[in-house]
């Protein structure tokens, strides 16, 4: 089986494992796991920000950082496909009052201009005020795109200007990070609050790191406990994440690599004629018009061969490369998927 439902399907390596078994551990709902104080106080270094929280989930750390802008009534603007919108289970709404609102585009890319159109900072006694806005770097539906830093540097300077706050869904940031060369923390500067996750491409069983000013974490940990994401020695997992930034960032590469064969050996074999279109990947992520197919129906076909896929919509499905997949694996992946398309 070549496993190409998402990059969260990795286990850990053995140099992996023997970091978690290695680990000193301590008591975190005290404060006191010195390595999950390691991996906090690391990643908020990187992203140029002053503390971290580490959560179970990159939902959880989205939750936790758009709370910190935003009141019960209030809104959050961000893109229709964002995973807070589409994939948090409702988690914004139904757990912290928050409400939400959408601009449209076709492959996640930000346009500044249409966030502004939708900022209502001070909408009155009958209309919704606007908190903050909501970006994801890169994109998970939009098919693992990378938001230019220029609109991401323009959309910041437009919230500051209108008072409105600003979260990151910064779940893939390390891929933007490693195609664009552009520091971390030069991101992190555009954003109040970031969400980073550990165990997608990096390849982490557990983990996400929110981070903040020192006062937003402090505020972010109760809230975190409350929701009962609190836990005791999970320096175990923040190991995990540790070992995960020393050896799995730069080999992201590898990653893109293997979507690119991936997408270059899907749209070689397409039968002529086929209304079936290949994305081209921006990172390790491959998205597949399926043309006339059912997406169900192509991703049941492709699993029956050894392929396993991600339906994302009616007529679409999603390959997503990682530690697991070499890129020989990929491209035969893309060999087999494009003649089940028709």
């Amino acid at each position: 089986m070549i496993d190409l439902r998402s990059d969260t399907v990795t286990v850990p390596t053995a140099g992996m494992l023997a970091a978690m078994t290695a680990a000193p551990v301590g008591d975190d709902v005290y404060g006191e796991d010195p390595t999950i104080a390691e991996l906090e106080a690391r990643t908020a270094a990187l992203l140029g920000h002053e503390a971290g929280l580490f959560c179970a989930t990159g939902s959880l750390a989205n939750v936790l950082g758009v709370a910190q802008h935003v009141g019960p009534g209030q809104e959050v603007l961000c893109d229709a496909g964002a995973h807070i919108a589409r994939a948090e289970m409702g988690a914004h709404g139904a757990l912290t009052g928050v409400t939400m609102r959408t601009w449209v585009t076709p492959d996640g890319r930000v346009d500044p201009d249409g966030v502004a159109a939708l900022l209502a900072p001070d909408a009155g006694p009958y209309l919704v005020s606007t908190a903050c806005v909501a970006l994801e770097n890169t994109h998970n539906f939009g098919g693992g795109t990378i938001q230019p830093l220029a609109a991401l540097q323009a959309v910041s300077t437009l919230c500051a200007d209108a008072g409105v706050a600003r979260h990151l869904d910064g779940a893939r940031l390390w891929n933007a990070h490693v195609v664009t060369g552009v520091d971390l923390a030069t991101y992190g500067a555009l954003f109040d609050t970031v969400s980073v996750c550990f165990s997608k491409g990096l390849g982490a069983p557990v983990g996400s790191v929110l981070v903040g000013s020192a006062a937003q974490m402090a505020t972010a940990r109760v809230l975190r406990k409350r929701l009962g994401g609190g836990w005791r020695q999970a320096g175990l997992l923040a190991a995990a994440c540790l070992y995960a930034l020393d050896h799995h960032v730069a080999r992201l590469a590898d990653d893109h690599a293997a979507a690119s064969a991936f997408a270059d050996a899907a749209r070689e074999a397409l039968p002529v004629g086929s209304p079936a279109r290949v994305a081209e990947p921006g990172t390790n992520i491959v998205v597949v018009h399926t043309g006339g197919v059912p997406a169900v129906e192509v991703a049941a076909r492709a699993l029956a061969e050894g392929i396993a896929l991600s339906v994302v919509g009616a007529r679409v499905v999603r390959a997503v490369t990682h530690l697991g997949v070499t890129a020989d694996q990929a491209r035969r992946a893309g060999e087999i998927l494009a003649p089940l398309l028709g």
